[in-house]
């Protein structure tokens, strides 16, 4: 029996600590319909058509922007066509971000191009310009260094007459 009651005490107290941290972190979120522990507003979303399931659940009574729980993770919606140009347009800067991959971090430390995001990729991307612009990118010269090799890598197959260089 004692069992018992410490197993619904252990149980209530995390379902009480989850609700407390999902409702913490939403004051500088927009508003949007309550999530339920562990699952979010999952529920709430049709896979099947979600644009028409966004817009009867939650357009309608929270606006264009709002705040929907995909599991414990808070995602903000903006729903259609003027919020969308607004949010790009005007407020470019602060949506310009991409969302984070926690396995290419971990993988990467945080480093590299491709999964960056924010100064860090403003300044990796500015240092790879940089670098290969020194190396000549954009420059004629480089084309002309290619072609003089093409013509003696063609001079060096008409000497070998056409055979395989890679067979021998």
């Amino acid at each position: 029996m004692d069992l018992v009651v410490a197993l619904v005490l252990g149980l209530s107290c995390l379902f009480l600590l989850s609700v407390w941290r999902q409702s913490s972190g939403r004051g500088k979120l927009p508003p949007g319909p309550t999530p339920l522990p562990i699952i979010g507003n999952i529920l709430q979303v049709d896979v099947k058509n979600i644009s028409k399931s966004l817009t009867n659940v939650t357009v309608k009574v929270y606006g264009p922007v709002f705040t929907l729980y995909l599991g414990r993770k808070p995602m903000v919606v903006v729903h259609g066509y003027e919020a969308v140009k607004e949010a790009l347009d005007d407020l470019g800067e602060a949506f310009s971000g991409r969302g984070t991959f926690p396995v290419f971090e971990r993988i990467n430390n945080g480093l590299g191009v491709i999964f960056s995001n924010g100064t860090k990729w403003k300044e990796l991307r500015h240092f790879s310009l940089m670098t290969l612009r020194n190396l000549g990118m954009g420059k004629r010269s480089i084309e002309d260094c290619v072609q003089e090799e093409a013509r003696r890598l063609v001079v060096e197959l008409r000497k070998n007459s056409g055979g395989c260089l890679l067979c021998h």
